[in-house]
Parts: structure tokens; C-alpha cells; sequence
């Protein structure tokens, strides 16, 4: 009896001992792990995400995020020990288990299924020397499944859909934008919150984050259930996306570089008169001047005679401005005179190196620009007083923020000692794009509410999504390759949470094209046909934008109405303006329900496993599948292939005494589409029928992408525009694709304010039910000034049924 006696109070003794190593909080608890001498504590945010903080035994460490805005709060967490010590944290959709032994973190689904292990951390702080200041490199190792896809990390250049079995430093760059964050199709999501140079590694033993510098490791584990719902809460953490102006998914014209006033103004002119729609006209740098005038904010160039008189004149002609703003500054701007005195400017090798422009840079003659301290507030706010007297108050209507990373050349260790606002810059540099891109975000959103904030950048960093920002993928090279790596970055960049993303059409280093002068490539098939095959895609990317170096990028450089290839170029753009209801109401669905533009296959078929690895298709909003043409149909991809003779490939003809290879643009070809099992599917152009599941040869033309509409989707199509509101939505053709049930909401509202914020806005809903052939279009919800009080719907199915009705805001059933 005694020996029991003892045997309960030993166990009482050491369930009271481990009790006692951890105490509660109001929002989640705080633990020692001695064995590993660090502290623990976990702050949940809601049922579905918490955080992670690890720091040395005995340390405390204030850090809040840069990412993250949301505040933990009491959750309903149930927490209590298990037999063995551990701390089990249950909410209505998470088991969450800390061992104290060993400080390892389990995460289970409420039924007890295993998502996500750490690993024992034997190496998670490493002193480390940052600019003098004692601190760490951290590591967290995690156990993943071998089976499981895991996504994001943000836009990568590796032409990877799956992260996996890779080793990836995140550094900030020209052509890659990082975020350390990760999702899995198992429906859970990890973000290492911390912003210096950070490997990700993911193989055999283990799936790890280990940045060079910080004080405490810090992640979040977020549970979605799927990749909307990992994004949702996402989002929910680091801040929901705001609506962009509707003219902003229209067409963009871009180049390095236009070079006047009358230049720039005559390419709207141009594009008016050939009947080409066109949204935005966007100016490149050196409207300042020369070099030491870098990024002046101010038009010093003599060619830009009267910036006042050339945005009212694109105004005049419906179309809209953006311009090039960047992170540095020449050493005889003002913003720089105004820096410079507060410390507040970088000693890091940037762009411009020269003075003197030309390539190589004359270093002779360097340029003195220097990068801003985007981290402080103080930096941002004369930032922002400069942009704003200088370029806002003419009526600019948007920043093509340009590196955003920033550009740092031949760079030393030594560089990153550099003491920022926030720390080192060797600490924060990963966030520097969302300091300053924000910072522009919030100050025009203080100073009117009246334009909406739009902000095409070359970085991102997560959390970026809230400022109004859409990030473009760098300075790629022209060529195929480079192309169809596009499709997977861009969709990583999105599964990330930031939805909206671009690339150069026709890629920016057109160079290796030109083969007679600086317009040859205009001529040259090879590159006629990679144009257009990137143009199509970009009709169906969240902004729809042509720029590069080398060789023009306007239509009109590409032929003549009638001929193929300027065809085929204006008809993607048409394409782009018919789906603009579709488009727009898409965008409200990322805004307010979390939703995403370009969509992984396998976010809306995660039972087909075929889709979890396919980087050359995605869904567009929930309805379209959208198959590019990745290869070059007419012509070699590569030059050296050419070398044969051009056997097979065209002929070559004179053309003012000049050789011009020509290509028969007019047949048809043919590639390879897989159809996601689990629904059935319409050819977009045809109308044909096919079931999921399978492989399927389809024709294609010069003008033509492979495009299918999943049955049981309603897309709106919109009238035949030269700008997005030419023309009120009166009159719509509802397409509507019979074999499953489907919902629609068509949103509108007041397309360049922030009016829809205080409810300024309407949804029509609209419902398909398969088994009655009925459409039912729904009471109108909300409205705005300018709103419809009446208007037309065509309803349309694939086998040609089609009815008018007539919409008076009440409720309307259409029987097909």
C-alpha cells in the first residue's frame, strides 16, 4: 500500500513538475524547454492560425511583424496536459500539441490527422555578429509527407510548380520576388516571418527555413482546409486586398522608353485611330533629365515640355497614365538634398552607375545615386511630399514602382551593416518592397479617396497584397524558355496570397531578336510569334501589360490589319475587354471573398493528383481554363536551329534590297491539353463537349489559345470597347454551360473611388440549375451613383439556345 501511496505522489510530483513549466496567456501560452534552453510561447489568432516565437531561455524579444497587422485574441482555445507532459491546444478545427521534453510542435486536423511536424531542433540559434549587435541565425526543420505538394515561396525563375527537393536562398532580386511561406495540399500553410537572406531547403529529411539573422524564431501555422482557405487566412493575417480601378485590367502600353512628351501622347493617338483598345500609357524613366537628376519626381527634361498638358491630353483620349518612380535618388534632386542631411540615405552600389548614360557605365563619371531608408517614416513622408507636388497633383493616375528590391551591385558584407530604421539592413532587407511601395499606398490613400491607389512594382514581399500593389516579374529575357517559366512563377506568386502579378509581354531583353537594326525583330518570325503567344497569356493575367527593351512593342510595328500576326495581337486585347465583366467581378471576389485570379489546377481539383504538378495550364477566376501556347508552332526556338537551311521553316524574300525571312502564319496546329477529372468541360471557341480526366488534342491557330469553360459556369460578356467604360454594361450576353449547377455574382460599382468601401457598389447574383435548365437572375443588392436602373441580358448556352430579357433589378427566371 505504501509503495502505491508513493508510487501516486511521484506521478502527482511530476505531473505537477511539468505543469508548472508552462503557464497560460490570454490569447495561448508560454512554455520553457530546458532541455533546449529556450522558451516557447504560442499566440493564437483564430481557430485556424497562430504563432510560433522561440527564443533563448531566459530572452524577451519584442518584435512585432512587418507582414502581419492582425493582433492574437482569445479564441476559445481548450487547452490542457497530456499523461506525458505534453501541451495539447485544441480549437474547433486544430489539435496543436507542444512537447516539453524536446520542444517539439505537432499540428493535427480536429480528427486527429497528423499535418505537419517540427523536427527536433538541435541547431535552432547560432550567435551570430550583426553590425556588432549579439544575435543569432535561427533555424525550424519541419517533417513533411513525401506525397504532400508544396507551393508558394513567392515568384521563382526555377520553372518549378512544386517547391520540392530543392535548396533556394530568398534574396530579393530583378527577377525573383521572395516570401518565406510555403502551403501544402494537405491544407495548412507555414510563414517564416523574418526578412533577411533566409535558405529554404526541402528534401528527404527535412522541409527547413534558416535565416542568417535574428533574435527569435517566428512563424505562423495557418489551417485552410484548401488553398482558398489557406489564403483566407492569409489574408486575414497579413491584410485583404483592396479594388483596383477598373480601368487598370484594361490594356497598359509600355516601353524602354518613350523619350518625349509628343511621343508618348501620339502612341494614345495612334491606338485611337486603328481602333485598338487601350486603358493606360506608361512612361519610363529619364523624364527627369540625366542622371544626377535620377528619379527627380520632376519633369527637368526639356522633351517633356508640359507634363500638366500631356496627362490631360491622355486624359482627353479616355485613356489613363502611370509613370516611373524608383527607390533611389541622383545627387542633385531634391528628395536627395532633402534625405541626405538625416542620414537617411543608403551606401550601397545601385542603378544608375554612371552619370553619363550608356552601357557599359562610364565609372569615370559616377552617378551618386543613392537608395532612400524606406523603413523610416520620416524617409517615406518626404518621399511621398515630392511624388505628390511634382507628379500627383498633375493628375498622374499611376507609379510603376521601379526596383523595388532595390538594385545593389557588387556587393560587400560589409553593405548590410548599414544601420536602417528598423535594424541592419542585413535584418530587414527582404521587406524593403513593402516598406516602400506602402508607403506610397498610405499616403495617397491619406491624401484623397477620390483615385484609387495603383502600383505596378518589381518586388513583393507578403502582405503587400493591402497595398494596392500588382508586382511584375523583372527584367526577363526574351525566349520560350523564359516564357513558359513565367506561368509557374506567376502562379506560385499568387498561392503565396498576393494576387495580383504581370510580366513583360514579349519579355524585356528583346535584343537577341534584332537582326538589321533596333526595329528588325518587329519582322522576324521568331519573335512575331513569341510576342503574340505572351500577349495571349497576358490576356489572361490580372494586369495585361506590353513592355521591353530593344525593339518596339506597339502593335502597329507588326504588321497591318489583315495580316496575321497584327490580328492576332489586337484580337487577344479584344478578348481581354469582351471578358471585362467577367474580369472585374472576378477581382471583387479576390477583394471581398479572399478568391485568387490565377488559379493552380489543383486549388479547384485537389482529388485529381494529375493537376498537383501542372505548370503550363491554371485556371482564370473559378470558370476558364486557360492553356498558353508554350512552343513555338512556325518557327525554331532556338537560333542555331535556323542554321539548317531553314528547312521546314518559311522562305526568305527581299524587302527594300533587305532579306526578311517569312513564315505561313495562316495554318492550323495542334498541342496538348489535360482536362482536370471531376467536371466536365466546353471548348471556349467551339463549344464542343468533353469530359474530365483525360488528355486531348486540340487545334490551335495564330489567334487562337486552347481555352475551356468548366459546365456549370456563367460568364458575362461585355460590348466591343476601345476603353473599359466606354460603354455601360447595358447590354450583356450571359454565356451559361449546362452539365452542373453554378452561381455568378456580376459586380459593379463606381470604378475609380473608394466609394465601394461604405457599400457604394452592387451584386446581381445569377444561378444556373442543371436539372430545370433554368437561369435565375437574382434581386439586385446595394447600389451607387450612375448605377443601371434597367438593362438587357442575352442568355446563351453552347447548343445555341438564346433568350433576351429585359432587368429591372427584381428577380428574373430565363428557362432554357
Amino acid at each position: 500500500m505504501r509503495k502505491r501511496v508513493l508510487f501516486l505522489a511521484l506521478c502527482f510530483m511530476s505531473a505537477f513538475a511539468w505543469s508548472q513549466k508552462y503557464s497560460q496567456t490570454e490569447t495561448g501560452i508560454k512554455a520553457s524547454i530546458s532541455d533546449k534552453q529556450y522558451d516557447v510561447e504560442v499566440q493564437w489568432f483564430n481557430p485556424n492560425s497562430l504563432r510560433v516565437l522561440k527564443t533563448p531561455a531566459g530572452k524577451t524579444v519584442e518584435k512585432n511583424s512587418i507582414s502581419v497587422i492582425a493582433k492574437p485574441e482569445k479564441s476559445g482555445i481548450k487547452i490542457s496536459t497530456s499523461d506525458n507532459g505534453d501541451i495539447v491546444m485544441k480549437s474547433n478545427s486544430l489539435i496543436v500539441t507542444l512537447n516539453q521534453k524536446n520542444g517539439t510542435m505537432t499540428y493535427a486536423k480536429a480528427d486527429g490527422t497528423i499535418l505537419l511536424k517540427e523536427l527536433e531542433n538541435n541547431k535552432a540559434f547560432t550567435p551570430f555578429n550583426d553590425a556588432g549587435k549579439s544575435t543569432y541565425t535561427v533555424y525550424q526543420g519541419f517533417q513533411t509527407d513525401k506525397e504532400e505538394g508544396l507551393y508558394g515561396l513567392g515568384q521563382l525563375q526555377n520553372g518549378q510548380m512544386m517547391q520540392r527537393n530543392m535548396t533556394k536562398e530568398l534574396i530579393q532580386g530583378n527577377i525573383e520576388d521572395v516570401s518565406p511561406i510555403f502551403q501544402s495540399t494537405k491544407g495548412y500553410g507555414v510563414f517564416w516571418d523574418n526578412y533577411s537572406a533566409t535558405t529554404y531547403t526541402d528534401n528527404e529529411k527535412e522541409t527547413s527555413f534558416s535565416s542568417i539573422v535574428g533574435d527569435c524564431i517566428d512563424y505562423y501555422f495557418m489551417y485552410g482546409g484548401s488553398a482558398d482557405g489557406i489564403i483566407a487566412q492569409i489574408r486575414e493575417l497579413t491584410g485583404e486586398v483592396p479594388m483596383m480601378p477598373l480601368w487598370s485590367y484594361g490594356f497598359m502600353q509600355s516601353k524602354e522608353r518613350y523619350k518625349s512628351q509628343d511621343e508618348t501622347v501620339g502612341i494614345v493617338k495612334k491606338y485611337r485611330e486603328l481602333g485598338i483598345p487601350l486603358d493606360c500609357i506608361i512612361q519610363d524613366w529619364q523624364y527627369w533629365g540625366n542622371n544626377y537628376l535620377w528619379n527627380a519626381m520632376d519633369f527637368q527634361n526639356p522633351l517633356f515640355y508640359n507634363p500638366k498638358e500631356m496627362i490631360d491630353s491622355i486624359h482627353g483620349m479616355n485613356a489613363h497614365m502611370m509613370i516611373s518612380i524608383w527607390s533611389s535618388f541622383g545627387p542633385a534632386t531634391k528628395p536627395y538634398r532633402a534625405l541626405d542631411p538625416k542620414g537617411l540615405l543608403f551606401n550601397i552600389e545601385t542603378w544608375p552607375q554612371s552619370g553619363i548614360e550608356g552601357w557599359p557605365p562610364n565609372m569615370e563619371y559616377p552617378s551618386g545615386v543613392r537608395v532612400y531608408d524606406a523603413y523610416s517614416p520620416e524617409a517615406r513622408d518626404i518621399y511621398w511630399n515630392h511624388l505628390n507636388k511634382g507628379i500627383f497633383q498633375l493628375g498622374m493616375d499611376g507609379w510603376w514602382m521601379d526596383s523595388t528590391e532595390p538594385d545593389h551591385f557588387n556587393w560587400k558584407d560589409s553593405d548590410f551593416d548599414h544601420q536602417t530604421y528598423l535594424g541592419s539592413y542585413r535584418s530587414v532587407r527582404n521587406a524593403y518592397p513593402i516598406m516602400t511601395v506602402g508607403g506610397v499606398y498610405d499616403h495617397q490613400r491619406a491624401e484623397t479617396s477620390d483615385k484609387r491607389v495603383i502600383i505596378l512594382t518589381r518586388s513583393g514581399f507578403l502582405g503587400q497584397q493591402r497595398y494596392g500593389s500588382n508586382v511584375w516579374s523583372g527584367d526577363v529575357q526574351s525566349s520560350w524558355d523564359m516564357f513558359r517559366k513565367q506561368i509557374t512563377a506567376g502562379l506560385n506568386f499568387s498561392l503565396t496570397g498576393m494576387p495580383h502579378w504581370n510580366s513583360d509581354l514579349g519579355g524585356f531583353f528583346a535584343g537577341s531578336y534584332n537582326t538589321n537594326g533596333s526595329t528588325s525583330a518587329t519582322k522576324n518570325p521568331m519573335y512575331q510569334e513569341l510576342y503574340v503567344r505572351w500577349v495571349q497569356f497576358g490576356a489572361f493575367c490580372p494586369m495585361m501589360r506590353s513592355h521591353g527593351a530593344d525593339t518596339p512593342r506597339e502593335f502597329f510595328w507588326y504588321g497591318k490589319a489583315g495580316e496575321p500576326v497584327y490580328d492576332a495581337l489586337v484580337d487577344a486585347v479584344k478578348l481581354r475587354y469582351s471578358l471585362m465583366p467577367y474580369l472585374y467581378s472576378t477581382a471583387w471576389d479576390v477583394s471581398h471573398n479572399q478568391s485568387t485570379f490565377m488559379r493552380a489546377l489543383f486549388m479547384d481539383f485537389i482529388n485529381d493528383k494529375k493537376t498537383w504538378n501542372i505548370g503550363n495550364e491554371y485556371m482564370f477566376g473559378k470558370a476558364i481554363l486557360v492553356a498558353p501556347v508554350l512552343h513555338a508552332q512556325y518557327t525554331p526556338e532556338q537560333k542555331q536551329d535556323l542554321l539548317k537551311e531553314n528547312e521546314g521553316w518559311g522562305q526568305v524574300k527581299k524587302d527594300n534590297g533587305t532579306a526578311i525571312w517569312s513564315v505561313d502564319f495562316t495554318q492550323p496546329k495542334d498541342m496538348e491539353v489535360y482536362l482536370p477529372s471531376g467536371c466536365k468541360w466546353y471548348d471556349y471557341w467551339t463549344n464542343e463537349y468533353y469530359e474530365g480526366g483525360q488528355n486531348l488534342k486540340v487545334t490551335t491557330t495564330l489567334n487562337k489559345i486552347p481555352l475551356f469553360v468548366r459546365a456549370g459556369s456563367i460568364i458575362p460578356i461585355g460590348p466591343d470597347v476601345q476603353y473599359t467604360n466606354e460603354k455601360k454594361w447595358d447590354n450583356l450576353i450571359i454565356n451559361v454551360y449546362p452539365g452542373a449547377d453554378g452561381t455568378f455574382t456580376l459586380y459593379e460599382d463606381e470604378g475609380d473611388n473608394y466609394n465601394y468601401e461604405s457599400g457604394a457598389y452592387t451584386e446581381i447574383p445569377m444561378t444556373w440549375n442543371d436539372t430545370s435548365h433554368t437561369l435565375t437572375i437574382g434581386s439586385k443588392k446595394g447600389s451607387y451613383n450612375g448605377m443601371l436602373s434597367e438593362r438587357k441580358f442575352t442568355v446563351r448556352t453552347p447548343n445555341g439556345n438564346e433568350k433576351t430579357i429585359t432587368y429591372k433589378g427584381k428577380i428574373v427566371t430565363v428557362k432554357m
